[in-house]
């Protein structure tokens, strides 16, 4: 609930409202597979908690910001930077370690 409220504030404050209907409807589905694929990723850490030690289950769930990088310049054209790129590189050498050691 504190979340919406933090939400709607900041819309509010930047003027970035817009009425459900002017939103398009590709827009519409996306949101839509972004919630499913959300919970479904909630759904699965929480199995992985269960079933190994959250040691070795945190840091392979980091990766997934490496990935969002990878797939951000491989997809969608965004430009990669030397301060994401090595960023990026630290998380996955930092997880390497943690699971490897």
């Amino acid at each position: 609930m504190v979340i919406l409220a933090v939400t709607a504030a900041l819309i509010s404050w930047r003027g970035e409202w817009q009425r459900p209907g002017a939103i398009g409807f590709s827009s519409w589905i996306y949101l839509v597979l972004s919630g499913v694929a959300t919970g479904l990723s909630w759904l699965c850490y929480y199995r992985a908690l269960q079933l190994g030690p959250v040691s070795k289950v945190a840091p392979v769930d980091k990766l997934s910001v490496v990935l969002a990088i990878m797939f951000g310049v491989l997809f969608l054209g965004e430009t990669l930077t030397w301060p994401v790129a090595i960023g990026g590189l630290l998380i996955a050498a930092g997880s390497v370690v943690i699971i490897a050691f």
